[in-house]
């Protein structure tokens, strides 16, 4: 052999070795997993959003919760406290959430509710100390944008259960079952009721999302996420039929389905009636929406504004099948 033909022949070994050692970096990489946790640990609630008017009963039900699973709880300084439509002004709720963030003796930070206001605090938030010792961001609906802001920074998140979910247990069974199995590392396996307008495939990637309307308020800042080779959740409530089309139409021009490998469609709850009518479903509407992409479409998922809510671990591989007859979503 030549010494040029040697030459050539060891670069495209070297050059295939460059590849094959980034490939396997690249499907090796996984999102940070916080610690479970276990009895005498501790989880602190807080209030990043909404207010809690007359909600001290929903709260002592989720410590009494808690409690029941061997775990210590602390309620943040602010979370009854009142500014307009918050829990507190921007800078007493991110007092709450900061201190949380920060103190390595919390193992997990548990939203009281959502509603509106994480977005106006979440650029003033330091997750410097976080990532020393990290903890799970625990909720849904608002708490999407601290959702986007784990994903983003590269963490694994829970979407469950609320404090104010805590009304009537008896309508909360999976609900509580199923957060308790995710907080404590146990799996989580579901199967999806059947759909007509679901449509069939499987496929193994990270599951990222939450609420429709948080999402698409993400775009074009640095809390949006990036959905390449990932499932997207959504959910959503009090929404009128259009108002979905035209946050499905954002997403869609913003290329956030473009190599989305997975859709899966949490509850729709209390669609709102225009006066003049859309015309279809609302599976309809998301499906003539997604219809440009081949990637399969789970309907009926039990996660968003609804009793029955269970948890789902973000940023988590999943396997995901879907078929007309049920769909599963295992988490790995």
């Amino acid at each position: 052999m030549s010494k040029k033909a040697l030459l050539i022949r060891c670069c495209l070994v070297m050059f295939i070795m460059t590849i094959t050692a980034g490939l396997a970096q690249q499907s090796s990489t996984k999102m940070i997993q916080p610690p479970y946790l276990k009895a005498g640990d501790t989880v602190a609630i807080v209030a990043p959003s909404g207010i809690l008017n007359n909600r001290e009963a929903e709260v002592e039900r989720s410590k009494t919760l808690l409690k029941s699973w061997g775990l210590n709880v602390v309620v943040g300084k602010h979370v009854f406290s009142k500014a307009n439509h918050f829990a507190g002004t921007d800078d007493e709720r991110c007092e709450d959430l900061q201190k949380v963030l920060d103190d390595p003796t919390i193992k997990a930070i548990w939203a009281a509710r959502g509603g509106y206001g994480t977005v106006r605090i979440i650029d003033k938030l330091d997750f410097t100390k976080f990532k020393e010792h990290p903890k799970w961001i625990i909720g849904y609906s608002d708490i999407t944008v601290l959702h986007n802001a784990m994903n983003n920074l590269g963490y694994e998140s829970m979407h469950a259960m609320m404090c104010t979910s805590m009304t009537d247990e008896k309508d909360l069974e999976e609900t509580i079952a199923t957060f308790k199995k995710a907080l404590f590392g146990e799996s989580l396996l579901y199967t999806l009721a059947g759909s007509s307008y679901n449509r069939v495939g499987k496929v193994t990637a990270p599951v990222v999302g939450g609420n429709l309307t948080i999402l698409q308020t993400m775009l074009g800042s640095k809390s949006s996420i990036d959905t390449k080779g990932k499932i997207l959740f959504i959910e959503e409530i009090g929404e009128y039929k259009y108002h979905i089309d035209r946050l499905l139409q954002s997403l869609k021009r913003a290329g956030y389905f473009d190599q989305c490998v997975g859709v899966i469609v949490g509850d729709m709850t209390k669609i709102k009636k225009n006066t003049t009518p859309w015309g279809t479903s609302i599976e309809q509407l998301i499906l003539d929406e997604l219809a440009n992409y081949s990637f399969p479409i789970a309907f009926n998922m039990h996660a968003g504004h609804e009793p029955d809510n269970r948890a789902m671990i973000l940023g988590r591989t999943v396997q995901l099948t879907v078929d007309s007859e049920q769909s599963t979503l295992v988490f790995e």
